[in-house]
């Protein structure tokens, strides 16, 4: 196969089409028409003997023949890409626009009140924040990279753990004055408890109680399950019932002021991991950098 200007053209429109989602947004992001963007995707198959992307009329997504050449394209793109951005100057390097699928908590509890601060230091920077409950496939959804709680999972990504949060077992002090303290975890268990949904597992959240090496699991009671944290916390704060929430951001600032008390701190060494995790590609370019700094600048750890 000639590799000339066509085909590095057509590759371009197939990436600029599945980093949009559409090929209206792709042809915006292109400068070009709808029909220009749709011609140049059917000479790429064409040219590669192969379907790339399935289209119906409502959705777009990448054959297995197309994942497959994505994956193996896109570090060569990425780092054709890093490298002209670096020729261009660093001053201008952290540029275009950035996709993230990330953790609804972490998003508004954590990050929110920063973002501001971030996109005036890279003022050529757009970022979009999408909030799902799982990671899904990167690549097919256009995701620059994913920042999710919990181990990440099985699949073709690159995951990075940036740091671990702290996992408290909380109740407000209307609740203790109503229902009384437990004197040891397993009193727990005869609590009224608040569970929080765990989306990618289609479950509960298990409840442990950490000890140094020691685990303690526990057999809760739950009348109130939910996905959503800000209603975890309020119902915990109004004197519902006891809960399990990490050590950041809302809950943090809750436990600070006395809205919330932690129960047991000598049984908190359960450790929750945050990760970025990563199409499976070797470079990156300076966007997803910054950003992951960003991160780890927010959440005081340094990140490597």
């Amino acid at each position: 196969m000639t590799i000339d200007n066509k085909l590095f053209s057509g590759v371009s429109v197939l990436f600029a089409v599945v980093e949009a989602g559409t090929i209206a947004r792709a042809a915006e992001a292109l400068g070009m028409s709808p029909s220009g963007v749709s011609r140049a995707l059917a000479r790429l198959e064409q040219r590669v003997g192969a379907r790339l992307l399935a289209r119906t009329t409502r959705t777009l997504s990448l054959t297995d023949e197309g994942r497959r050449f994505y994956e193996q394209v896109g570090p060569h793109l990425a780092g054709i890409e890093e490298a002209a951005i670096e020729a261009a100057g660093s001053a201008s390097a952290v540029r275009g626009r950035l996709r993230v699928n990330i953790d609804p908590y972490f998003s508004h509890a954590v990050l929110a009140k920063h973002l501001a601060k971030f996109l005036a230091r890279y003022p050529e920077l757009s970022v979009e924040l999408i909030m799902r409950d799982a990671v899904g496939d990167l690549v097919a959804d256009g995701f620059d990279l994913a920042l999710r709680f919990g181990e990440p999972p099985a699949g073709s990504f690159v995951a990075r753990k940036l740091t671990d949060m702290r996992v408290v077992t909380v109740a407000s002090p209307a609740y203790i004055k109503a229902h009384g303290k437990p004197r040891h975890p397993r009193e727990i268990e005869e609590h009224e408890c608040i569970d929080f949904y765990d989306a990618a597992h289609g479950r509960p959240y298990a409840w442990e109680m950490h000890r140094k090496k020691e685990v303690l699991r526990l057999q809760v009671k739950g009348r109130l399950l939910t996905s959503d944290s800000g209603t975890l916390l309020g119902a915990c704060e109004a004197g519902f019932g006891i809960a399990q929430i990490i050590e950041i951001g809302a809950g943090g600032q809750m436990l600070r002021t006395g809205r919330l008390v932690e129960l047991f701190p000598e049984w908190s060494d359960e450790r929750f991991p945050l990760y970025a995790i990563f199409p499976s590609r070797q470079h990156r370019a300076a966007k997803l950098r910054a950003f992951i700094d960003f991160v780890g600048e927010v959440l005081g750890v340094e990140v490597a």
